[in-house]
């Protein structure tokens, strides 16, 4: 391409400019052409290129691989990749945007783009990431398919809001839909339109013998076809659809292959995809005649600074219709274009390779991965394949039986045929010798080479396993999964690395026996544990770095994070990092603690039983008995723990003053509260079962209080944005009505969901809205070591999901099922059978048990997934201590759950029939006057906050940020003793109101008063007041940041403790306070301060609260971002305070300047 630029040329390589800013224009906003733009605009650090593109679709870049979650939601946000906010804060002197607007001419001469709109954009590169479209029949002609209803694909938002809405019509509805294909897609579609209520039948068409032919073989295709049968789902194999019938246009049935004549009120069409090259064949590109854009293996088209990626891209003669080889794709090309040629030097270009095609999904409700060379057993080998089937040791046998079976010709294998009598048995491992002639020696050869497979097979639990080895058995080639995909991560990076096996390959199949929590022993160094603040410069946290932490000295997990970062932010790492940094510690010869806390010397099980047995009541005398140091305060870890111990022994009022300050914030205003200082109002609907005169009640309590409105998952409703102050009068209204606390936001049981069971449903066995009320009403208000829920389905359908429930019920002929120990969440389980049959009479006596015992021994903050993995013995120890009451002691579980549900009171009632309970809820003590948190924005007819950035940078504060020396501040009233209701047996704290700065006061007994700013700088909350205050063993007293309470976790590793004398962060040096002298005078208490518009200048809520996103930002993105504002002042003790109310220096502090 001619251009005035200085250009510098690399052999098959990009053209780097030395010029002005290149443009790159990006046709298609889909999940590889918005993948190529991130890793772009990451990448890109020298800012050499500007990127443009455009969508057809009006909505932003969205995870197709989730369309099926849209059925459920509707909302396609939720599938955005990127949420609006973020495209509403890039530079648009980088990347542009245009959605609804489709590129429609490619002059490659030219170097233009036009599009729908006229629009005429020059680039200097194109990358074409049009993607691909459905493929239809030769019967759907194109004029057929628009005009025909009834006829859909399955592709993207439109097409599902179509049959949405279609589904919705009176001759659809009870009618049945037909989904052509039993590939990935058509498994995907059946199970969108199998959870449409609209629909009574689902049936799938599949020419193939067995569903998922690309993905599985006929073994692991079977167990597949067997799951969706048993879900109620019809399906015709070995037969096409000849044709569709229509009446007036409206479908009303097809034509099998077979002359079988099947009535559909819809079908759906999933028979594969097309590239879409239409625009690069307008311009003359080379194409695969069959589809496909023809490029090399730098990604190039045929026309210079032309490159294609993702579905629509052919390489070698292959196109890829999974989103990893796109993604590869994306990543190959941002490399080129922007580390080819750095300031640090050159790099070779990187090329394309054969892209790992493995893959892991639901479908139908079973979880199906395919990893490798799946199909390394039937490539065609050379020579006569030979099968020795071993039957592998079962766990409750001693011997093994082998079985020798002749099987076909490896690659003579006929994909469409069935071989029933060669189908492994259930427990068996099967052998597959594939000889192909080459000779072992190296290990290219090996892998070259003649395979092996083992083989197991469990019909009755639809699990199904296959792996691929080299005869020698000392590498992984690939596999298939069905039902159980719990190892694919690890094997995956086994084939990926072609690393040397370390265990035989049985174990992989049978496991090596050890049902202990997960260390990440057989993970590399290199495997990321957290990513949540990597960046271009800051690398993930891997295994490894824990490891060269522990070696260098790093003692604790609060160590370990902050020197890592590891579990500062969304917490999902922390189960596997807890395991992995114990694991370290052993190894290098640390004693490995599991105390509570430095304050405690034992551990949470052993704490419970020295209170039980102590008859111990208070959080004092706990310490006194039990405490390492018997007048410490305690800290953030041990004193939610002891509030939770105390509330399942006793279950006193948590808002008593001896008991309140031990309480995280939730519990401490009986509310979660939200990212701007709001808390939510979840009032208890047992079961899902809720009056019209109650929701009335709710509509009216949420519009009087401007209360944002959403259904909860567990069958509830949830109002949120109410201020602390209005809470009391809130639940006045709500207890009026009838409603008790939903215990939203302790530790404690949450819900108990239930599907409409025999009440309603003609599938229902059992009352599974009567057993969910029963079983809520009965655990209500119960605190334990982390929160729980509880399902009951009322027949197999499952509607409750009560097998992702801590504990949950399904109906049988005979009884209920008992299902214990799952949960969602960031690490999902699936709920183990505890207890088949169980008569309803006998349901609550095995849940009582199972409930006080996890009491009793969990650690702290620990799920009852978690607890029954690493349990010794896990749920057969279990079976026999709950069932069969081996250590004698279910007699004592039963009776003292029946003491903890007699001492149920409702929460929120105590409080508003309190006039002095209900006065801890101002938010200042000192004015009435109200102050938002964060500014409050509009979204879809409902009021909610304005949105956080991804990450805020550091921000130190303290005295030198005031621009009056403290020589010149003045002591000034703000508070009374009364406010703080002070008590020799707890900390208490108070908010106030000084000019526009907030400020929070503690008192601790026997130690006096102390104040700081109410603003945490590590999430700009204004919270610190709501914080626990502790000590640690050196007596430095702090208050715990309690920002990350807006996790669920709540972990400790989250917050951040500030020194009430200094402000100084103690578990992060990126972060500090303002802390102020307080005295006291009579009744009053003064605090030494500068006059209010200096420290307004300094700490000013103005300045420091989340405000909408400016006009410019969101014409340009679309939807609203969020601004700081006016944070101009300076941040760093170092550095100069800046001057001038608009002031937007940094003072200082760099990292301030977004």
């Amino acid at each position: 391409m001619a251009t005035p630029e200085k250009r510098a040329i690399h052999q098959d390589s990009i053209s780097v400019s030395q010029g002005a800013r290149r443009t790159i224009f990006v046709v298609g906003l889909g999940m590889v052409g918005i993948a190529f733009i991130e890793k772009m605009l990451a990448l890109d650090e020298a800012k050499r290129y500007r990127l443009v593109t455009c969508g057809e679709e009006s909505h932003l870049a969205y995870n197709r691989v989730a369309l099926t979650d849209y059925f459920q939601h509707r909302s396609v946000e939720k599938l955005y990749l990127n949420q609006v906010e973020w495209y509403a804060q890039q530079d648009p002197e980088r990347f542009l945007f245009h959605t609804g607007e489709q590129a429609t001419s490619l002059d490659t001469v030219a170097h233009s783009i036009t599009t729908s709109k006229g629009r005429e954009i020059s680039y200097d590169y194109c990358v074409l990431a049009t993607g691909s479209e459905s493929t239809l029949p030769p019967y759907v002609s194109p004029l057929r398919a628009e005009r025909a209803r009834g006829l859909f694909v399955y592709r993207n938002i439109s097409d599902l809001d179509e049959m949405l809405s279609y589904s919705e019509q009176e001759h659809v509805k009870g009618g049945r839909a037909v989904v052509v294909g039993g590939g990935l897609i058509g498994l995907e579609a059946a199970k969108a339109v199998f959870d449409l209520e609209t629909i009574s039948e689902v049936v799938i068409i599949n020419r193939q013998v067995f569903p998922l032919s690309r993905q599985l073989d006929d073994e692991g295709g079977e167990i597949v076809l067997r799951r969706i049968e048993a879900m109620g789902v019809r399906v015709f194999t070995r037969t096409t659809v000849k044709d569709i019938i229509t009446s007036d246009g409206v479908l009303t049935g097809l034509h099998l292959s077979d002359d079988q004549y099947l009535k559909a009120e819809m079908i759906i069409h999933a028979i594969g995809i097309t590239p879409r090259d239409d625009l690069a064949r307008q311009a003359g590109l080379k194409c695969v005649e069959k589809g496909g854009i023809i490029i090399n293996d730098l990604l190039q088209a045929s026309a210079q600074d032309v490159y294609a990626i993702g579905e629509c891209a052919s390489w070698k003669g292959n196109t890829y219709g999974l989103i990893a080889p796109g993604v590869e794709m994306a990543d190959i090309l941002s490399f080129n274009f922007t580390q080819v040629e750095t300031d640090v030097g050159g790099f070779k270009p990187r090329v394309m390779n054969m892209p790992d095609l493995s893959t892991k999904l639901k479908l139908m409700g079973v979880d199906v991965a395919s990893f490798g060379d799946y199909f390394a057993d039937k490539r065609g080998a050379q020579g006569a394949l030979t099968s020795k089937v071993a039957v592998a040791e079962s766990l409750a046998r001693d011997k093994a039986e082998k079985v020798v079976e002749a099987k076909p010709i490896a690659g003579q294998i006929n994909p469409s045929e069935s071989n029933y009598s060669n189908i492994v048995k259930e427990g068996e491992v099967a052998i597959n010798t594939v000889t192909t002639g080459m000779k072992h020696g190296s290990r290219q050869a090996a892998l070259d080479g003649p395979t092996e497979c083992l083989t197991y097979r469990d019909p009755f639990s639809y699990v199904y396993k296959k792996y691929i080895f080299t005869a020698d058995g000392k590498y992984l080639l690939g596999g298939m999964m069905v039902g159980d995909t719990s190892d694919y991560v690890k094997l995956v990076s086994l084939v990926k690395k072609k690393k040397e096996l370390e265990e035989p390959p049985s174990k992989f199949i049978m496991g090596s026996g050890s049902k202990g929590p997960d260390d990440g022993a057989d993970l590399d160094d290199d495997t990321q544990i957290c990513s949540c603040h990597a960046s271009i410069l800051s690398s993930n946290v891997t295994k490894g770095a824990i490891s060269e932490c522990v070696k260098a000295g790093v003692t604790t997990l609060s160590d370990l994070k902050a020197k890592t970062k590891i579990g500062a932010g969304c917490g999902g790492c922390v189960p596997l990092a807890t395991n992995i940094f114990k694991a370290e510690m052993k190894k290098t010869g640390h004693a490995v603690s599991n105390h509570l806390c430095p304050h405690f010397g034992m551990a949470r099980q052993e704490l419970f039983s020295v209170v039980k047995i102590r008859k111990l009541k208070t959080f004092p005398e706990i310490m006194e008995v039990a405490g390492v140091k018997k007048d410490s305060l305690g800290c953030e870890i041990c004193k939610p723990a002891i509030g939770s111990i105390l509330s399942s022994l006793y279950n006193e009022l948590v808002l008593a003053p001896v008991h309140h300050a031990n309480q995280d914030t939730n519990d401490k205003y009986l509310a979660n509260i939200q990212r701007n200082g709001t808390f939510s109002v979840v009032p208890r609907v047992a079961g899902g079962e809720i009056t019209p005169d109650k929701l009335i009640v709710l509509g009216q309590v949420a519009k009087k209080y401007k209360l944002y409105t959403k259904i909860t998952g567990g069958q509830r409703i949830d109002l949120f944005g109410a201020h602390k102050q209005d809470l009391p009068d809130i639940w006045e209204e709500l207890v009026a009505a009838g409603f008790e606390s939903g215990h939203a936001y302790g530790k404690a049981l949450r819900t108990v969901k239930s599907c409409v069971g025999t009440t309603w449903c003609r599938y229902g066995i059992g009352d599974s809205v009567g057993m969910a009320i029963h079983l809520e009403e009965r655990y209500k208000g119960i605190r334990s070591p982390h929160k729980f829920k509880g399902g009951v389905s009322g027949c197999v359908r499952e509607c409750a999901e009560a097998q992702s429930k801590d504990f949950g019920l399904i109906a049988t002929d005979k009884g209920w099922n008992i299902f214990l120990a799952g949960n969602g969440g960031s690490n999902p389980r699936h709920a183990t059978l505890f207890a088949k049959d169980v008569p309803p009479s006998k349901v609550i006596q095995i849940l009582d048990r199972f409930l006080m015992y996890y009491i009793h021994t969990a650690d702290k903050l620990m799920r009852t997934a978690r607890w029954v993995e690493q349990f010794d013995g896990g749920i057969e120890r279990l079976k026999t201590i709950l069932l069969d009451d081996e250590l004698g002691i279910c007699a004592d579980l039963e009776r003292e759950m029946s003491e903890l549900i007699g001492s149920y009171a409702d929460e929120w009632k105590a409080v508003v029939d309190d006039p002095a309970r209900r006065r801890q809820f101002r938010q200042f003590v000192n004015s009435d006057e109200r102050r938002p948190q964060t500014e409050v924005i509009t979204e879809r007819g409902q009021e909610r906050p304005a949105d956080w950035p991804k990450r805020l940078p550091p921000a130190k504060l303290g005295e030198s940020v005031i621009v009056t020396p403290k020589s010149k501040w003045e002591w000034r009233k703000l508070a009374t003793v009364q406010d703080l209701i002070p008590t020799d047996d707890a900390t208490t704290s108070a908010a106030v109101k000084y000019g526009d700065s907030q400020l929070a006061i503690f008192h601790i007994p026997r130690r006096g008063y102390f104040a700081t700013q109410q603003m945490c700088p590590h999430k700009r909350a204004f919270v610190l007041d709501h914080g626990i205050v502790g000590d640690d063993l050196d007596g430095n007293l702090y208050v715990s940041c309690k920002c990350h309470v807006l996790s669920d976790s709540a972990s400790p590793l989250h917050k951040r403790n500030f020194r009430l004398t200094d402000g100084k962060c103690l578990n992060d040096e990126d972060f500090s306070i303002i802390p102020f002298d307080v005295k006291q005078e009579g009744d009053d208490l003064l605090v030494l301060l500068p006059d209010s518009d200096n420290l307004d200048a300094a700490i000013g809520t103005s300045k420091w609260m989340v405000k909408q996103a400016s006009a410019e930002l969101s014409s340009r993105g679309g939807g609203e971002g969020i601004e700081i504002a006016n944070v101009g002042i300076g941040l760093s003790e170092s550095g100069p305070a800046c001057a001038g109310e608009q002031s937007s220096c940094s003072g200082g502090n760099a990292s301030l300047e977004w």
